[in-house]
């Protein structure tokens, strides 16, 4: 007779021969991303890390269906851009934090999300919010979820399911609000770089970290432009913009690096051929369309922000009462009239837009294919 021990251990085998095959069989419908990048699309992975960039506290996430109106550490009111087009593209589910327990099976169906908020290309973007994940860590991390994938399913597969999984990178915009903000004596401040060398410097950082990615076996690429934070609640007030106008000086800084970013993976498109391809995603443009021309797409207000009112400190939190909510300016009524959610970040209703834009836009929008032409494209 065999002891309840060995069972358990005959069960326990069983399962992970089961899972184990599931897993290893090429899914030709599934939708795999791995994301990158900073609180735009942060699906909560600064819940686990000691940091003052947190957006785990009612109402952050009060449109977000799946986890019925509750944070999730998501900084907006709902989807992020990445939800939206996987959604679009098949995804059943959406890529779970990194830093959350027991995600790495999970990397082999949806992929997983890598994203922090707070965290920038260079190393010491962000270092005032304290915990973040820098650029560099978080393919450090993928590398990590590499080796799981190649313990289950072995090398030759998990190639095979990273030549056809998306990689998105959403980062940049804490460089530029760090850069331009005023030096901080003892904390490293001094007189700042050009401009121009600026630039040149996170396109060459950003450069490095894509390429480790394909040397690591990405193949399909889609890295975001950094959008006009000249236009962004906190920048407007900080800088006593008037209402309707923007921060040339910041929008200008901007462009420049967009243009520099966007030279790049032309470069690394012709370097690679068909070995894999760099989608520029040009959310500068987007974003500013839309908000000139706002009401067209349904909205009443392209200032404010629905939560946390429009001067310092910016703070959107509600208490334990749900009814309570402790902010300067309280929430807005219909959230899907407001371009921003809070200081920084837009709206699920304007990510709405931008990800439709993404995934069926022209030349001009994504280059050189949009992301469901990217989603159908073989790479050789």
């Amino acid at each position: 007779m065999e002891t309840l021990e060995f069972s358990k251990c005959r069960i326990s085998i069983a399962i992970m021969v089961f899972i184990i095959s599931v897993y290893a069989l090429p899914c030709t419908l599934c939708f795999t991303s791995f994301v990158f990048g900073d609180s735009l699309v942060d699906a909560g992975n600064n819940n686990y890390l000691f940091t003052l960039s947190k957006a785990d506290s009612p109402p952050y996430g009060i449109d977000f269906k799946p986890s019925g109106g509750r944070p999730t550490g998501i900084f907006t009111n709902g989807l992020t851009i990445s939800d939206i087009i996987g959604q679009s593209l098949g995804a059943k589910s959406f890529p779970p934090p990194y830093l959350a327990p027991n995600t790495q099976a999970d990397a082999l169906i949806n992929g997983i999300n890598y994203a922090s908020g707070a965290s920038g290309i260079l190393d010491e973007t962000g270092f005032l919010f304290i915990g973040r994940v820098r650029l560099r860590e978080q393919v450090e991390n993928f590398e990590q979820s590499r080796e799981y994938m190649v313990g289950v399913m072995g090398e030759n597969r998990t190639r095979d399911l990273l030549k056809k999984a998306i990689f998105s990178l959403t980062i940049g915009s804490n460089d530029v609000l760090n850069y331009i903000q005023p030096s901080i004596p003892f904390f490293g401040g001094g007189d700042k770089v050009s401009k121009t060398t600026f630039q040149d410097f996170m396109v060459s950082n950003l450069t490095i970290q894509l390429k480790r990615l394909h040397e690591l076996g990405a193949r399909k690429f889609v890295v975001v432009g950094i959008g006009p934070l000249g236009c962004i609640p906190f920048l407007r007030a900080t800088n006593l913009i008037p209402r309707g106008e923007c921060s040339s000086k910041v929008n200008e800084i901007i462009q420049g690096y967009n243009q520099k970013l966007s030279q790049q993976l032309n470069r690394l498109n012709h370097e690679m051929g068909h070995e894999a391809i760099f989608v520029y995603a040009n959310s500068y443009d987007i974003f500013t369309s839309i908000r000139s021309d706002y009401h067209k797409y349904g909205f009443e207000n392209a200032n404010k922000p629905c939560c946390g009112g429009y001067f310092p400190p910016f703070v959107c939190f509600k208490g334990r009462n749900a009814n309570t909510t402790r902010t300067s300016s309280g929430l807005c009524e219909d959230r899907s009239k407001y371009m921003f959610w809070d200081a920084y970040h837009p709206t699920e209703a304007t990510n709405l837009i931008i990800s439709h834009k993404l995934l069926y836009g022209d030349q001009t929008i994504c280059s050189p294919i949009n992301l469901r032409q990217l989603y159908n494209y073989n790479i050789s």
